[in-house]
């Protein structure tokens, strides 16, 4: 009979062999480009709005998702931002089931932020399923509709705080890491002056956006 160990073990050497496996990978590498480029169309809606206040369009997912899918060469590319998303995703659960993570609290936390980094790419991934297939979403209308529900739920202004606080935890972390430039710890050559100054202050205003969704969350509690 196999042991609680032995299901361990077992759930782990899976967990690599799907790690380590070349569709996964190159799916992980178009992923990490997918999510690169999403940021960029937010980064492009931004100064959009910033320039022209009245101009139509939301600088979040959902808003650079929309614009792809607009374009004539959207679809065809949003399948292929499906794919990696979700493969991302994917490999991300992998590393966490399997990877090495050190030991004692830093391995606990480790794991856990791949987890929810998978979470959060299965559902980037789902939403640009949504736009390929010809449909429509907004991230502030499932913002709000998820808001609402957890507050109508028993507890639910626990529950919105606990969001609140770990959406602004999280939002202060990337902060830090970008003014400390502790992202460079991920790669293994340096990028350069341009990509890392790049890479600081983007980590910053996402940081700085987070913490800002998290302030409207305890607002909301």
């Amino acid at each position: 009979t196999m042991t609680g160990s032995d299901f361990v073990d077992s759930a782990k050497d899976v967990a690599r062999d799907t790690n380590d496996h070349p569709v996964v990978t190159a799916a992980a590498r178009i992923g990490y480009a997918a999510n690169g480029l999403i940021h960029l169309l937010i980064a492009w809606a931004a100064l959009g709005i910033a320039w022209a206040p009245l101009a139509h369009g939301t600088a979040d997912q959902s808003g650079a998702l929309g614009g792809l899918a607009a374009q004539p060469w959207g679809r065809p590319l949003l399948w292929v931002l499906v794919a990696g998303l979700f493969g991302l995703g994917l490999w991300q659960l992998t590393e966490a089931v399997g990877g090495w993570h050190g030991s004692g609290r830093e391995a606990v936390f480790s794991r856990l932020k791949a987890i929810g980094k998978a979470i959060a790419y299965a559902a980037l991934g789902g939403t640009a399923l949504t736009f390929a297939r010809g449909g429509q979403s907004d991230s502030r209308s499932q913002s709000t509709d998820i808001t609402a529900t957890l507050l109508g739920s028993p507890g639910g202004r626990i529950l919105v705080a606990v969001v609140g606080l770990a959406t602004l935890g999280i939002g202060v972390y990337h902060v830090i890491k970008g003014w400390q430039k502790k992202f460079l710890r991920d790669l293994v050559a340096d990028p350069g002056e341009v990509a890392e100054q790049a890479g600081r202050f983007g980590y910053i205003a996402k940081g700085i956006a987070l913490a800002v969704a998290g302030l409207l969350f305890l607002t909301a509690a």
